[in-house]
């Protein structure tokens, strides 16, 4: 059985160090061709974001900046996603980005392979 996330080249957008490692050797370990870690929105901004990436992991909130508005041009690029953040009772979010999953800080590695999985269609939903 091949791995859920084989061969995607998933971006990592996450400012905790520690945490966006973890989440690369997660990705590499389900299948993943290439991670790629951005700290922040301006190592990735002007970049033509669906054409090198297949999925992203997304941080709500980088070194207390937002990045819903990242996140929506993500939805406009048609690039499957998913939240990781420790911020988890927000309405925007939820009013914003109704099907896009929200993985909660701190998270199992099975709970954020799966969602990407999901958001790239690799996987049933439970």
């Amino acid at each position: 059985m091949p791995a859920l996330l084989d061969g995607l080249r998933i971006l990592v957008l996450e400012d905790e160090f520690l945490i966006a490692l973890d989440i690369e050797q997660l990705c590499r370990d389900h299948g993943a061709a290439e991670v790629t870690i951005a700290r922040e929105i301006a190592e990735i901004n002007g970049e033509a974001l669906s054409s090198r990436f297949d999925a992203a992991v997304v941080d709500l909130m980088l070194a207390g900046v937002s990045t819903l508005d990242f996140a929506a041009r993500l939805r406009s690029e048609g690039l499957p996603f998913v939240f990781a953040s420790g911020y988890s009772d927000s309405d925007e979010i939820k009013d914003a980005f109704p099907d896009i999953r929200l993985v909660t800080k701190p998270f199992s590695g099975d709970d954020l392979v799966e969602a990407v999985a999901l958001a790239c269609g690799r996987a049933a939903p439970a």
